[in-house]
This record gives C-alpha cells, structure tokens and sequence, in this order.
C-alpha cells in the first residue's frame, strides 16, 4: 500500500475506510496470483460423472459432509449410509461427482450412485467367493423382504431369514444384517439372499466343536426344543440331541410330555454319538439315583420327588453317591418289585401355608436365582419362587433384567398375585418406589412453560431435556423458531407442556405454541381495546347528535311564540 494511502486512511473511521483503493494499490497483483496459483494446486482437479474416494468429515441425523478436496465439501442425505450404521468421521467412501458446482455453488456428490456403478460387479464377485455381505433390510414384500446389498435391491424370502419360520417379518425392518448371495439371475440382474445360509454353516460348525469334545459319560446342560411320541429333542447350545423315551425314565410312562416341558432347562447324560452321521444319544434317567432301603431291595427317588424347590432339575443338584437320606415309600409295586420313593414329603410343602405367609402386599427380601429377558425368579424361601415382570422392576424404560440385577442378589419385593395351584407367585420391586410419574405430573402440568434445551433430532421427533434432567419430546414441526429457522442440537428454548401420558411415560412438548398463543392473545386483547374505543366514540357521537336535537327543538319553540 502506498504511504499516501496509508497516511490517508490512517485517520478516518473504519465505515469510511477507501477499499477500493486498498484493493486496487495495497495488493500485488504478482502476488495474488501466484497465492491462488499455489491454492489451487492443492485443490483436487473434479471431473464430473467420476467416482472418487472422499473422507467422512461430519456426520448428523440428516446428512453426512464429505470432503474429497475440492473447493467445497460435499453434502449427502444420510439414508444412502443406511447399510452402514457403524460409518463414522473419518472414513474413506466412495462418492460419483454428479457437479463441480450448482447454482450455490455447491459440490454435488452421490455416495448411492457410486455405489450402484460398482454395485454390480461387487455382488458378483461376493457370490463367486461366498463371501459374507451387510444388508439393509429396506421392506416387506410378498413372500419374503427387500434388501439393500451394495445399492442393489436383493430378495430375501422368508424361509431364508431363520433356521426357526418367522411369523413377524416387521421386526427385522430398518435393520441391517449379513448374507450370503445364493441365487443370481444375470439376464434379469434379480438377486437372493440368505440369512438362514449363514445360521446353519454356524451351526454345523458349533456341532463338529461339540462332537469332537464329546465323552460318553459326559453330563451337559440342554433345553427342550420338541416332544414327540418316542422321545425329546434336546438344543445342547446349537446342537441336538436326542433322549429316547425308554431313557427319560426308569417307570414306565405313557407320553414324554410326563417328564418334561418344552423350553425346560435339564441336565442330561452323553450315552452315545456317531461323528459321522453327527447324532447325539442322550440319557435322563440316568442322573437319577436308585436308593437302596436294604441289601437287595432298591426304590426310585424321582427328581421331582426331591425337593418343593421348582429350580432343582437333576439329582446331582441334592444328592450324591453314597448320601444316607430318609425317605417315604409313595408307590410299591409288588409284582414287578419295583418301588417309589419321596424325599419332599417329609418337610411342609411351603404351598399349604402361602397365603397366610405371603398376602398380597406384604413384603419382604428374595434372592435372585435366575434371570431371562423378561424378567427375574427370586426365591423366597426354599421351595418358593415367584416372578419380578420386567415391567415390574423400575419406573423407568429397561431393555434386560440384568442392567439392575445379578444372579445371588438380595432384593425387596411385593406380592402382586399368586396361583397357588400352579405354585406362582407375581412379585414387585417398582411398587416399593415412588412413582416418579405422580411428581412430574405435578411438576410439570399441561400448559406450563419451561425451557428446555434439544438433545437429539430425529426424523419426525425431537428430544429435549429439561433443567432437572427430565426428557420430553415434540414433533420437528413444533420447533419451528419465530423467525422460521429449525432448532439446533445443544439450543436451548422455552417450551409448553401439551400432553402427558402416562401409559407411555412421555410428555409432549411444543416451541410454537409459546409464540404463536401469546400473538393471539395480543391480537385479541388489541381488537377488544379497538372494539371499546370504537364503541365510546359511537356513545359520544349519539350523545352530541341528540343534545344538538334538544337545542334546536328549544329555539323552535321560541320562535313559535314570538320571542
């Protein structure tokens, strides 16, 4: 810049500063020149219609930025990484440059258009090599579903989801899963895929593991996957076994369903396998223990004889060899010289006695014994069980049991309900809580406002917490801002209380309604003054009207008696 420039604008304040000058004198123009040079140089040459690979610099509910070192980053919608739900900053994708520059001057990029020019070619190679491949469970179809593998639409019929038949398909939508490409039709390009293909060549893995380490002998833990009328098919952790009916009990019973349920959790003998047919022989009656009363004379003691306890499913679990035990005769068989023995029956069945010990209400400590994905069994005494509903075990919204239980812990707990045929008890731990729902319903009544400050956007709805850590909700299109702008995550506003609903647990919020309502109030509050102003000017108005009548009917009556 030259002196007199400098000297010039020196003095003058900053809205009176000459650019021009600045920019026409101040800069080399050799300079500029080569600095944009050496900028462009480090920008990527774009050729438009070309797949290049750009690195994920921001991700968020609604689009994904990719930077593939143009002048601008590029913007995609986030449902084309759908497939993808582990995509995070910094990975490398590949992108089809549809525009160096739009009418904004914005680069326009296609991660799904890249993928579909590739697409092809990928599915075919994963179907030569086998290889496993992610899949975007996009929707239901006649038949079976419709998945995204590789931007390409394959067909996954419903006898290919499970190794079990599923009966609900919905539950796999807007999920994404592996497969195995099984079928390809190139005249038509029409793709199958296979979820069940997988789950089998697992399994068949888990059975040669299994069966390699087996020993006859060997005692393993099962559950009972089918009954039919010549034995039970045990699941042995992805491998089946069988226990023939003449092994399941050393009486004679009629139908397997005598001894066992199915989904029942037993102990079971390895009796003999064959590694090549891969069949397992299984044994149950064999845990149980022969008592001998005297030299020579023997009774069973069934399982279930053994204890009240519901949990005691194999004999091991009470007894061991050797063990000298009282008994009580319960069946004797002179013919056949065979005998049943109880061991249970010389104790109380806690049962008889449940209602005066346990009432509905009344509370008391359980220790946990088992926990499933519906709920906890906690043992009260020993022979008495009862269930804790996940429903039933806090206030708040819990996926699995074990997030506030593990097994050996002592709980408090309430009796709900009992069914003392079926020895069941319903138990309750929330019912020992406060409800918090009762507070935030005081707290928080429909039409009170409060800030509240955006936590996550969704699709639709939008999460907000409040000061106190209370997490509402509201519809996108209830937060919308005054001068129509869309709320930020991190931004915080004042909201109305529109909804609470307690069946749901969810307290429905709005942003809109804290502007919108006070403008109607304020246009309404406005017309009724208008309306009162008009209506006094009217009043004075008649008034004059009518005084000007008086005074002209007073000079009437003068005139007419002449004065």
């Amino acid at each position: 810049m030259s002196e007199e420039i400098k000297k010039l604008n020196a003095s003058v304040a900053p809205e009176e500063f000459d650019w021009d000058a600045f920019e026409n004198e101040g800069v080399d123009k050799g300079s500029k020149e080569e600095t944009l040079a050496k900028y462009e140089q480090t920008l990527s040459k774009v050729t438009e219609n070309e797949v290049v690979e750009g690195v994920v610099t921001s991700i968020n509910k609604r689009e994904v930025v990719v930077n593939i070192g143009a002048k601008s980053e590029g913007v995609i919608s986030a449902p084309e990484f759908r497939y993808n739900p582990d995509l995070k900053v910094g990975d490398k994708v590949e992108v089809l440059v549809e525009s160096a520059e739009d009418r904004k001057g914005q680069l326009v990029i296609s991660h799904k258009k890249a993928r579909q020019l590739k697409s092809w070619d990928m599915v075919n190679a994963a179907y030569e090599s086998g290889e496993v491949v992610k899949g975007y469970v996009k929707t239901r179809t006649k038949g079976g579903m419709i998945v995204d593998v590789f931007g390409i639409e394959a067909f996954l019929p419903g006898s290919q989801i499970d190794i079990r038949p599923i009966k609900d398909y919905d539950v796999f939508v807007d999920t994404t899963m592996d497969f195995k490409i099984v079928k390809i039709n190139q005249e038509f390009r029409n793709v199958v895929v296979s979820h069940k293909a997988l789950l089998e060549a697992e399994q068949e893995q888990k059975r040669s593991e299994l069966i390699s380490k087996l020993e006859k002998g060997q005692v393993l833990e099962g559950v009972v996957k089918n009954i039919t009328n010549y034995g039970v098919f045990v699941d042995l952790g992805g491998v089946d076994g069988l226990i023939h009916i003449t092994d399941l009990s050393w009486g004679r019973i009629s139908h397997p369903e005598e001894v066992v349920a199915l989904d029942q959790k037993i102990n079971v003998v390895v009796l003999d396998f064959n590694e090549q047919q891969k069949r397992i022989a299984l044994g149950l009656k064999q845990l149980t223990p022969f008592v001998e009363v005297e030299p020579g004379v023997e009774g069973l003691v069934h399982v279930s004889e053994m204890s009240w306890s519901p949990r005691l499913h194999s004999a091991q679990e009470f007894l061991k060899m050797g063990d000298e035990v009282e008994a009580v005769i319960l069946t004797l068989d002179r013919e056949a010289r065979k005998m049943s023995l109880g061991i249970k029956q010389l104790t109380a069945n806690p049962w008889e006695s449940i209602r005066e010990k346990y009432p509905v209400g009344s509370q008391h400590k359980a220790t946990v014994r088992n926990i499933t994905n519906f709920g906890v069994f906690a043992e009260l005494e020993d022979g008495v069980e009862g269930l804790i509903h996940i429903s039933d075990l806090s206030w708040n919204k819990i996926k699995h049991p074990a997030e506030m239980v593990q097994s050996g812990d002592v709980i408090d707990v309430v009796i709900l309900d009992f069914d003392e045929n079926s020895h069941k008890l319903s138990l309750g731990h929330k019912q020992l809580t406060p409800n918090p729902w009762d507070e935030l319903e005081a707290k928080y009544p429909v039409g009170t406002v409060v800030d509240a400050t955006v936590a996550n956007i969704g699709d639709k709805n939008t999460t907000l917490t409040l000061a106190d850590g209370t997490e509402v909700s509201a519809f996108n299109r209830e937060l919308v801002k005054e001068d129509g702008k869309n709320a930020l995550v991190g931004e915080t506003l004042p909201v109305k209380v529109i909804d609470l609903r307690r069946s749901t647990r969810t307290i429905r919020v709005s942003h809109v309604r804290t502007y919108s309502e006070a403008k109607v109030a304020r246009e309404t509050a406005e017309a009724e003054t208008a309306k009162k102003a008009i209506k006094k000017v009217q009043s004075n108005v008649e008034k004059t009207t009518l005084g000007d009548i008086s005074a002209l009917a007073a000079l009437k009556d003068k005139m007419e008696k002449g004065e």
